[in-house]
């Protein structure tokens, strides 16, 4: 588990990080490039930061390769802008969460065909016994309360 300064460093590298790509590195290799997760290691010595690209695998490899030349420039920056004693190594990686929610994205489309197709099969289904197993059966409510009240009135004698 990271540390609250951990985390509030890794937050602002991820900060200073996409402003740069946004602002300062003007690299027509970068695509459409978010900037999703920072992970600092325990040491702060190395900063891992995973990126995700709008397009196809071509716009993958150019941002990455964009990305990896614009390294110095980023790792500058945010030594200048945190007054950290030493600049953490900076690490870009791809984001796997796209592929993973597509994935995920399918299995639950598969799941609700299932639950579609079940659906259409219980339409016209009925119960193979008796819809309430454990009601008893029904009886004349009349002969009930004359049975019932028959019974009270006769307990009611051998009480007093």
């Amino acid at each position: 588990m990271t540390s609250p300064g951990a985390a509030k460093v890794a937050g602002q590298i991820k900060t200073i990080a996409a402003r740069m790509l946004s602002q300062r590195i003007q690299d027509p290799r970068l695509g459409f490039l978010t900037i999703t997760d920072v992970r600092l290691s325990k040491d702060w010595h190395r900063c891992e930061l995973f990126y995700t690209v709008l397009g196809d695998a071509a716009a993958w490899a150019a941002s990455a390769e964009a990305l990896e030349s614009a390294k110095g420039q980023i790792r500058t920056q945010v030594s200048r802008q945190l007054r950290l004693r030493f600049a953490p190594e900076l690490v870009f990686l791809p984001d796997a969460m796209p592929e993973q929610s597509g994935h995920i994205e399918q299995l639950l489309e598969a799941v609700s065909q299932a639950d579609a197709k079940l659906a259409d099969l219980a339409q016209g289904a009925a119960f193979a016994g008796d819809p309430d197993p454990y009601r008893a059966p029904a009886e004349d409510p009349v002969s009930d309360a004359e049975t019932s009240s028959r019974q009270w009135t006769a307990a009611s004698d051998g009480a007093e």
